[in-house]
């Protein structure tokens, strides 16, 4: 049975660094993000990024975040892979958990989950995560 859980993770660290620069003023960038939550629920979360700026500010970017917490009543850890963008205003992503990667309590989780933000939201990341525990 499907369940869904809502989070604001407090972004603590965002380290990104270019590592390359395009003719059109465009850039590549790698991030590293640490980001904490509640004692409850979703607790603590890493992700990587590689990102794609047009030369307007506007981007593409992929992820893969590891998650620590607890869903449903249930601990352990796991991992999401996604995309998204960047409008200028507004980051949109996606992303689904990797089979295979829940651990303790977790393990068997499925399903996917999404992040809709704007610079209002900063210095938090809201994230639905829609799964199902196997």
């Amino acid at each position: 049975m499907e369940k869904i859980t809502e989070a604001k993770l407090k972004i603590e660290s965002w380290d990104e660094k270019p590592y390359r620069q395009l003719a059109d003023g465009g850039k590549l960038t790698r991030t590293d993000i640490v980001l904490s939550g509640p004692r409850d629920g979703l607790t603590s979360a890493t992700s990587e990024g590689l990102m794609f700026y047009r030369a307007d500010g506007t981007s593409s970017y992929v992820t893969v975040m590891h998650i620590t917490g607890t869903l449903g009543g249930r601990q352990g850890s796991f991992v999401l892979q996604g995309h998204g963008s960047y409008d200028g205003t507004t980051a949109r992503g996606q992303s689904q958990v990797v089979a295979g990667s829940g651990t303790g309590e977790l393990a068997g989780l499925s399903g996917t989950a999404e992040s809709v933000s704007t610079h209002d939201d900063y210095p938090f990341m809201p994230l639905t995560l829609k799964y199902d525990c196997g």
